[in-house]
């Protein structure tokens, strides 16, 4: 048997090694991210229009499972209380507890803390975007829940009369919305509220489903790749038994 046989014979098992290593990590990297995926987040679809065009009527999203107390300005969150319905709810944080939340300003910018808060996820911009409310505290452990399509959202503001001034507790926050999943038109995950970060606790950091998904590609990657590479070490290793006989 010639050197260049043996070379051949013994690059192709190496090959068949490489290949059943490659479909094993794969598969723990495929499975792993989706189960990790699925522990962490939740489907919902959304029924109203009311965060249009941030996030529209009958998209389905994905929304990471937090304790209202992780919840920061900014946040879109799935949350349910009594007063508001029987059904959960998706509507944009804009104030926590012990802050003071008016509208508007001069430009009819939504104001927290008297500061002026930019907000270009709103449907529209301007003096008539939204509807005028007094300054109104937020009870400590509530938070202030506004839609991004202001001129047609049953939010905080039709609950100013109640004993917690339009506010619910951080309790009954269900979940944070990181992304859309349906329609494939508006997949990606939503954008930071920038206008809240200079705000005393910020805002929210990156949820894990991006790691998730590129565990979930990377893993496809390598089984596809070391299913397909496995039979073509073979046959070169049948190769080099044939030519060395």
């Amino acid at each position: 048997m010639s050197n260049a046989s043996h070379t051949d014979e013994g690059r192709g098992r190496l090959g068949n090694r490489l290949s059943g290593v490659a479909v094993a990590l794969g598969c723990v990297l495929f499975l792993g991210g989706f189960v990790w995926g699925a522990l962490l987040y939740q489907p919902y679809t959304v029924p109203t229009d009311s965060m249009d065009p941030t996030v529209q009527a009958g998209s389905r999203v994905l929304a990471e499972r937090v304790d209202g107390d992780e919840v920061h300005r900014g946040d879109v969150v799935v949350f349910q209380d009594s007063v508001w319905g029987a059904v959960p709810m998706v509507k944009r944080v804009v104030g926590v507890g012990g802050d003071k939340v008016a509208c508007c300003d001069r430009q009819g910018r939504l104001t927290v803390n008297g500061d002026s808060v930019e907000e270009p996820y709103l449907r529209s911009q301007g003096r008539d975007s939204q509807r005028p409310f007094e300054s109104t505290t937020v009870p400590e452990g509530k938070l202030f829940l506004l839609g991004d399509n202001r001129s047609a959202s049953l939010d905080s503001r039709v609950h100013l009369q109640d004993g917690e001034h339009g506010a619910v507790p951080r309790s009954a926050v269900k979940a944070r919305v990181d992304a859309i999943a349906w329609p494939v038109g508006g997949l990606g995950m939503l954008p930071e509220a920038r206008g809240f970060a200079d705000m005393p606790g910020g805002t929210s950091s990156s949820g894990p489903l991006p790691t998730a998904l590129i565990a979930v590609v990377v893993g496809a990657v390598l089984v596809l790749g070391g299913a397909a590479w496995g039979p073509i070490a073979r046959r070169r290793a049948m190769s080099a038994r044939r030519r060395s006989g």
